[in-house]
């Protein structure tokens, strides 16, 4: 018999943890088939063209579709993702990134379940025209 779906993913925050600062789990546990790990995603389109210049709220809704897209060529969604990484170009933007990454999520996990998450704050990107890079591990089954 198949576990289902909601049995699969767990997200827990421990009682002996503080409450997340953001919106994150302290925890995930899976059972699954496979492990699918997608690299760091900047805000550019699908020609590589930037999408957002100086604008996080662009750059972080671009760096999530294309983390839709990588996910979605696996038959993947946002309900297999199991760990974000997030790389944020200066602490002038936690707040911009905060606000943006909250109306994402209020779509993506509507239930407020979110997997956990590293945010990392840089000098810079691979490009200095990048404000934001996301990557994320899931979980297939």
């Amino acid at each position: 018999m198949e576990t289902p779906k909601e049995e699969r993913i767990k997200f827990r925050n421990p009682e002996t943890l503080a409450s997340p600062l953001g919106l994150y789990s302290h925890v995930s546990r899976v059972r699954c088939s496979e492990l699918v790990f997608i690299a760091g995603q900047v805000a550019v389109d699908q020609k590589g063209a930037l999408v957002g210049d100086g604008d996080l709220a662009k750059q972080t809704r671009q760096v999530f579709a294309n983390l839709a897209e990588a996910l979605k060529s696996e038959d993947l969604t946002f309900r297999n993702v199991l760990k974000f990484n997030t790389y944020l170009v200066g602490e002038s933007n936690i707040s911009a990134f905060m606000y943006a990454r909250r109306e994402l999520f209020e779509e993506l996990y509507p239930e407020g379940l979110c997997p956990p998450n590293t945010l990392l704050v840089v000098n810079r990107l691979v490009s200095k025209e990048f404000l934001l890079e996301v990557e994320a591990v899931a979980a297939s089954w």
